[in-house]
């Protein structure tokens, strides 16, 4: 496969020039984050009408990007959260228009596929399979290596010119876009500290005043391993979190003999930082949040249950991704009656129509078909 392989600056800010004149340009990242805290932008792969090009990241400085991402030239991505999230970090920007199509091809009936299995479905073309322990920081990297990463993008906006079509004749081209639009600006997936507690396995088995503990130096952790730029076990391994938030203690010779706890972990500033963890977190007490729907008056939780079973009847019968039409939390969030739940607006509120609210008065009911499907009937 023919490519530019971008390795100056010059050529960049060519590039860039190059792709502002575009009305679309496909875009790829190979990264990895196994060493770090943020993910590590190792390969920018770019193709449109013209040609492909292949950035290499260690040897430019990518903001140089900028201009391209926040101009109205639209970006094609599949699958494109990490890459917002790979962006965000390396160049401080994401894309102003884009078009995922893992996402428009949720409309088409397709449930979350693979590029390979998109690509197979709707071009019949069958895409080389690469080695998925690449390592793409590691330099020079290999013919085989580039082809790869090339093939990413070098069939992505016929895959959009077809899925286009397909939403055009199901009038679902806006349902798609705004799906899109969606994506592009929910919250990356930095951690909040002070949330970074409720991924600790067992943490649930803990005592509210543990629980605190737990969320303080869990919270601690997370904030020196955005700081250090370091995978997080790296800094304090879970097991270690739980052993003090149960042993809870107020010194460095204490913290010394808690579970998980080594030499590295006590000695010197480290220590000190993880006590006054401690002991603000002995403070207060917390309680675990309740679940969804936890909350929902016990004779509506029945209704979660009702409801859902229709949206996945509905789902399968307009052929569009269950997970698009809408989620448990989707569902506790209407039926709470909240201001933005997302199926009470724009396109899922047009499929669903009223349906939900007769559910729920009564004034309709869930029947079987007889084969093997769910209908909405009338209740007298």
């Amino acid at each position: 496969m023919t490519y530019w392989w971008i390795e100056t600056q010059p050529e960049l800010v060519e590039l860039v020039d190059t792709l502002l004149a575009q009305p679309r340009y496909a875009f790829d990242t190979e990264f990895h984050r196994e060493r770090t805290y943020y993910p590590k932008l190792a390969l920018a792969q770019f193709a449109w009408p013209g040609g492909t090009a292949l950035v290499d990241p260690l040897a430019v400085d990518v903001t140089a990007l900028r201009p391209l991402l926040e101009s109205d030239t639209q970006c094609v991505l599949h699958a494109a959260q990490q890459d917002l999230d790979v962006l965000t970090h390396s160049c401080g920007a994401i894309p102003r228009r884009l078009f995922d199509t893992q996402l428009a091809a949720g409309f088409i009936g397709y449930g979350t596929p693979s590029l390979a299995s998109l690509l197979q479905g709707e071009l019949k073309i069958t895409v080389p399979k690469g080695d998925r322990l690449t390592d793409w920081l590691r330099r020079p990297l290999t013919e085989d290596q580039k082809s790869y990463a090339a093939s990413d993008v070098a069939h992505l906006l016929e895959l959009q010119d077809r899925i286009t079509g397909q939403l055009e004749r199901s009038g679902r081209v806006a349902w798609a876009e705004a799906a899109c639009e969606e994506l592009r600006v929910k919250p990356g997936s930095g951690s909040d500290p002070e949330g970074a507690w409720l991924r600790l396995k067992d943490v649930r088995v803990l005592k509210p005043r543990a629980r605190s503990v737990a969320r303080s130096v869990a919270a601690w952790r997370e904030r020196r391993a955005m700081s250090a730029d370091s995978p997080v076990r790296q800094i304090l391994p879970d097991l270690a979190i739980l052993g003090i938030s149960q042993k809870q203690p107020r010194t460095v010779e204490e913290l010394a003999h808690a579970r998980g706890i080594d030499e590295r972990h006590w000695r010197g500033n480290l220590g000190r930082e993880i006590i006054a963890a401690v002991l603000e977190g002995l403070e207060g007490e917390v309680h675990l949040p309740a679940s969804e729907g936890d909350d929902l008056d016990r004779n509506m939780r029945p209704a979660i249950t009702l409801v859902s079973a229709w949206v996945s009847e509905l789902a399968r019968q307009e052929k569009i991704d269950t997970a698009l039409l809408g989620t448990r939390g989707d569902i506790v969030s209407l039926l709470r009656n909240d201001p933005e739940a997302r199926l009470a607006t724009g396109w899922r509120a047009e499929l669903l129509g009223d349906h939900v609210t007769r559910l729920v008065q009564g004034t309709a009911a869930l029947t079987f078909d007889g084969k093997g499907s769910l209908r909405l009937i009338d209740v007298p």
